[in-house]
């Protein structure tokens, strides 16, 4: 079995968050006071944990978690990141700058419900699963064209110091329900990947997970919470499996969905 880890975050607060007004692609507002604070934090809480590919958004508020996450980091310090415009937030068409009360009146005008109304010139929520998917499999495919190619040198020891470091941190957040552990008799991670990604596009490759690769869940973690959109810096982490030989869809494990640990005890900057 191949398998490597994927953890998502979604950026840090920015103004616009604070105050209720859609961003989507069109409003690149940078990162508040908080917002850093938050950056930073994570970084703290992931500074042990080895990655072996970093993926971000290419806005700014995505841009500047990454770099606050990274600055943090003992192994990734000097990581080259990959910037994914696939990772951009939903677009939210003529919503975007406007408040949050305003798009929920153009969907009830509509007859809708926010998040399922698209604004005129914004994204339907397919559309978003399809960047969803098209970036992960994308990234499976790297993964996997990657571990074939270092197969003959690795024997899996790398990938039991991959588990380990992710081990250290995440099987003590409150929202774990399931240990992360290496001892079941399966060879260790060839990878671990690090998304820093946005809300609404969170929610949807989640979704894409669950509905379409039928991703199990920690008993603690019901389907509603994981349609729920992420705290700012919230994390989660998935394992992702593929047996040998098929050319099938991986299955997906969560290991924890929107964990903001990092944050307890951090006072919000007003």
């Amino acid at each position: 079995m191949t398998r490597f880890a994927l953890t998502v975050v979604r950026h840090g607060e920015t103004r616009f968050n604070k105050e209720k007004i859609i961003q989507g692609q069109g409003v690149d507002e940078p990162l508040s006071e908080t917002g850093f604070k938050q950056a930073a934090a994570a970084g703290l809480f992931l500074n042990n944990v080895k990655f072996t590919h970093v993926f971000s958004s290419d806005l700014t508020r995505t841009k500047q978690t990454m770099h606050g996450i990274l600055e943090k980091s003992m192994f990734c310090k000097d990581m080259t990141v990959k910037y994914d415009s696939r990772l951009r937030e939903r677009k939210y068409g003529v919503a975007e700058g406007r408040a949050l009360a305003e798009l929920r009146a153009l969907a009830k005008a509509a007859g809708e419900e926010v998040p399922t109304f698209t604004p005129p010139g914004g994204e339907t929520l397919d559309q978003v699963k399809m960047r969803g998917k098209d970036f992960f499999e994308f990234l499976c495919q790297l993964i996997l064209k990657e571990a074939d190619q270092k197969e003959q040198f690795s024997q899996g020891v790398p990938g039991r110091l991959l588990e380990t470091s992710l081990a250290e941190i995440f099987p003590l957040g409150k929202n774990c329900g399931s240990e992360f552990n290496s001892h079941d008799g399966t060879t260790g991670l060839v990878a671990s990947v690090l998304v820093v990604s946005h809300g609404a596009y969170m929610r949807s490759l989640f979704s894409y997970f669950l509905t379409d690769l039928k991703c199990s869940l920690p008993a603690t973690l019901s389907k509603s919470e994981l349609m729920l959109v992420s705290p700012n810096t919230g994390m989660s982490l998935f394992i992702i499996n593929f047996e040998e030989g098929k050319e099938v869809k991986p299955t997906i494990q969560c290991i924890c969905m929107n964990l903001q640990d990092h944050l307890n005890g951090m006072t919000e900057t007003r």
